[in-house]
């Protein structure tokens, strides 16, 4: 692996929330569907593909419920580890969902995205560097 190869992948909107941070796809998604916006087909999508990523990917706050408090950890957010190839392979489906209702979101790659707070062999979960605010 070179050296300056990221280790890490997120996707996440080009919008900041009101805690000052970018929200990530899964958010994203569940904030659409918590809003009645989804059409019957991307309802059943999204549900299906929360289910899996529920039986398939631990959950942070199952460990920690403090992983994501903006008091303990202010603008924390999940990482990919590259090598989680099956979870990041169905990120895909919730991109098109997303740009269905003109959601704009990013893919980020970074090596050293913030400090860790959380991780298991799937993902990480860092408070970054600069949590921005404004």
């Amino acid at each position: 692996m070179e050296e300056d190869e990221a280790l890490y992948v997120r996707f996440q909107g080009t919008e900041r929330h009101e805690r000052g941070h970018f929200p990530g796809v899964f958010v994203l998604a569940n904030e659409l569907a918590a809003q009645g916006r989804l059409t019957e087909e991307q309802y059943r999508f999204w549900r299906s593909n929360n289910d899996w990523y529920d039986a398939h990917y631990p959950n942070p706050t199952h460990a920690d419920p403090q992983t994501y408090d903006p008091a303990v950890n202010p603008g924390a957010v999940a990482w990919f580890k590259r090598s989680a190839v099956d979870l990041i392979g169905r990120v895909d489906g919730y991109l098109e969902l997303l740009a269905a209702h003109g959601v704009e979101c990013l893919r980020l790659e970074s090596s050293n995205p913030g400090r860790v707070v959380y991780e298991d062999e799937y993902q990480i979960v860092v408070v970054p560097a600069e949590t921005g605010t404004g």
